[in-house]
């Protein structure tokens, strides 16, 4: 089925286009017009991104804009990122602000992943074919969760400029014309600089690509010219090189010149092509990456040599296992969805054997199912033209034309309900309230930008974002220090916490911003420092601590309580031996029933009040104390605390002000975070607060 009847000119290639680009965008402002007028979610008078990470790059785009970020090494430049680059550039040559731009930036930015669509199409003389895929593919489940209004992050190339390079590398086999190849060469040198992770796709994408030309067209000298452009480009300079990216590009252009001026024999081509694919193969690491990659989201629990950390992948959600399911749902909308995409590939690489160029794509959706939801992403565009194109199969048996691409039409449609129909019902927040960022904007004008702000990763970049302070650990560094930082909020001894942060600070200054765990506990087999002495010794008074160069900040937000018991695991284990330690018992609920004399607070657990006791399951135990806090009309703590029993285990806390009920063992009561956050019992002469409310408490260290 193609286009000759309904022959598609240049203008009407760009209407098309036009078209699936503002239907992508139109789609992307449902989740603004859902949450316009809400004053909870605005700051600085517009609506706030909706994804931590943003914050990251958006405090790069600070750094070059005002300033700020300097003695945070954390920080991107300039040039470590498009995204950053970019989001600088439009900030200053558009009347934007920098929040208008890191808004709308990825629904503008991500929409153009409808070009490549049609143009890949295009290429077989079927441009409605990818009007239709562009329009399925522009706004499918996983890749809209990852591109919406808001999701300001490098996500906004990761699916789209390989599709790019995909119709690049498709076109360089059918016009067999050097020039395609050195588009597609130039796409993969840039890729890197806008989607930093994305190395393992294109190295993948290059070698499948080298493979199909050597199959295919073995004798052709062409193919072994398009490879060297391919292969120079695949190699990665290095990182110290000034302006790495650019340089890549002049000789991407100067090698392409040189192949167009001087004749070179077969021979000869198949030497230097080979040459340069060793050296993308060494220079690149190729396998070692793909393997990292892999192990990276496929491993558990806690590092097997050295001291036992406990690895961050299997607590973020995205890096887990994920049911079919699930991954149908997010390729495609649906399992019947990802079904006729997987026949519609397959059919397509029979008829268009340059379609196997895509299985790279294709495959690591598939990964997801162990690798996690992120992966599902790039596997969405090539899904949905699979998708169409069976469709037009189908469609095919049908002699009338109109009729023909109605039907069309019509499966796509389809295809598109469960996809439409999951947007205007994925109502995501914004990463933090006004309020919550009126605290931290407070912070930033009592602090310095030198200053330390000590918090769960998860809070990290906002918290350089709107307060240019630094943090210890972030979104992206999940190394060892997640150790010492969930020691800081779970430990029971207040000093224990305040010798730890400022050694682990001024350590982490003084040392270039190496890792602190490695250096406290000397992390290396025949030197290594015993973790649990060294800790017990910052129980004490006495304990020797560096030199105060600057200050701590303690971040307890009220959010936190969520995800306490995932902090508590990083610190829960003997490093010596991966052991873990029992347990803590800590829930939360916000859903209980008042009986009278029994309170069930759900999950099993009931409190029988005239007896003082917690019936957990079939299990009765005494109640050690149950304690009543709450805010008064100036947002101060007001507490009740009733002693019950000191040989119970377990706690009752009732937070009134949030309708929320806490059971937690006394090793979580005693914890720093539920201490400083939920009770303000503090100890003056280690803690200061600063900033109180009933959103996040603020504490300075005066050690």
């Amino acid at each position: 089925m193609n286009d000759t009847k309904y022959q598609v000119s240049r203008t009407q290639l760009l209407l098309l286009m036009l078209i699936a680009y503002l239907f992508s965008l139109g789609i992307r402002l449902i989740w603004v017009y859902q949450f316009h007028g809400n004053p909870d979610f605005y700051w600085n008078g517009q609506l706030m991104i909706n994804t931590n990470d943003g914050y990251f790059f958006a405090s790069g785009a600070q750094k070059a804009l005002y300033g700020l970020h300097l003695e945070n090494p954390r920080v991107p430049d300039l040039w470590n990122y498009g995204v950053v680059f970019f989001t600088t550039l439009f900030t200053k040559i558009t009347p934007f602000s920098l929040e208008t731009i890191i808004l709308y930036m990825p629904a503008f930015v991500s929409s153009l992943v409808v070009i490549p669509m049609i143009l890949i199409t295009r290429l077989y003389g079927q441009t409605l074919w990818g009007f239709f895929a562009a329009l399925i593919g522009s706004i499918a489940w996983s890749y809209y969760n990852r591109t919406m209004t808001g999701y300001y992050d490098t996500d906004m190339f990761s699916a789209m400029a390989p599709m790019f390079i995909l119709y690049f590398l498709m076109k360089s086999t059918i016009d067999f014309n050097l020039r395609s190849a050195l588009y597609a060469a130039l796409a993969i040198a840039i890729y890197p600089f806008l989607y930093d992770q994305g190395r393992a796709i294109v190295y993948a994408m290059g070698l499948i690509y080298a493979i199909y030309l050597i199959v295919y067209h073995t004798k052709e000298k062409n193919s072994y010219l398009s490879m060297m452009l391919v292969f120079l480009a695949l190699i990665p300079f290095p990182v110290t090189v000034p302006y790495n990216y650019l340089l890549k590009i002049l000789l991407l252009f100067a090698l392409y010149g040189y192949l167009k001026k001087v004749s070179i024999s077969l021979k000869s081509a198949i030497i230097a092509a080979g040459l340069l694919l060793l050296a993308f193969l060494g220079l690149g690491k190729v396998f070692p990456l793909i393997w990292h990659k892999i192990y990276t989201y496929t491993i558990k629990g806690t590092e097997e040599s050295g001291l036992h950390f406990f690895a961050v992948n299997q607590t973020v959600r995205e890096a887990g296992r994920i049911p079919f399911e699930v991954m149908a749902n997010r390729i495609s909308g649906s399992i019947p969805g990802l079904i006729v995409s997987m026949i519609g590939y397959v059919l397509l690489v029979i008829r268009y054997r340059a379609f196997i160029l895509a299985l790279p794509l294709i495959g690591i959706g598939i990964f997801s199912l162990w690798g996690g939801l992120r992966f599902t992403v790039y596997a969405v565009p090539v899904a949905a033209l699979s998708a169409v194109y069976l469709f037009y199969i189908v469609a095919s048996y049908i002699k009338d034309l109109r009729l023909r691409y109605g039907a069309v039409a019509l499966l796509t449609a389809g295809m598109l309900y469960p996809n439409i129909t999951h947007i205007i019902a994925y109502k995501v927040p914004t990463v933090f309230t006004k309020n919550e960022v009126a605290l931290l904007d407070r912070l930033g004008k009592v602090s310095n930008s030198s200053d330390y702000t000590l918090t769960w990763w998860d809070y990290g970049y906002p918290i350089w974002f709107y307060s240019d302070t630094n943090t210890l650990i972030d979104g992206g560094k999940h190394d060892h220090d997640n150790f010492i930082v969930s020691k800081i909020l779970t430990t029971d001894s207040q000093i224990q916490a305040a010798n730890l942060s400022r050694t682990a600070v001024e350590t982490y200054v003084s040392s270039g911003y190496k890792v602190v765990a490695d250096i406290l506990f000397k992390d290396r087999e025949k030197d290594q420092i015993d973790p649990n002495v060294l800790l017990e010794k910052m129980e004490s008074d006495d304990y020797p601590l560096p030199s105060k160069t600057r200050d701590i900040y303690f971040y307890f937000p009220q959010r936190m309580l969520g995800i306490f018991p995932t902090v508590a695991i990083f610190s829960n284990l003997d490093l010596k031996t991966g052991e873990r330690f029992q347990q803590p018992f800590f829930y939360m609920t916000g859903a209980f029933r008042d009986k009278g004399n029994i309170l069930n607070l759900g999950s099993g657990i009931m409190l029988h009040k005239s007896e003082g006791s917690l019936q957990i399951g079939n299990r009765r135990t005494p109640l050690r104390r149950f304690i009543s806090v709450g805010y008064d009309q100036q947002g101060k703590l007001q507490k009740n605390v009733q002693n019950i029993d000191p040989n119970g285990i377990l706690s009752v806390i009732y937070m009134q002000s949030y309708r929320t009920f806490l059971v937690l063992d006394e090793k979580m009561y005693r914890s720093l975070y539920i201490q400083l956050f939920v009770l303000e019992e503090y100890d003056h002469d280690l803690f200061e607060p600063v900033i109180m409310s009933p959103y996040a408490k603020i504490y300075k260290l005066k050690k």
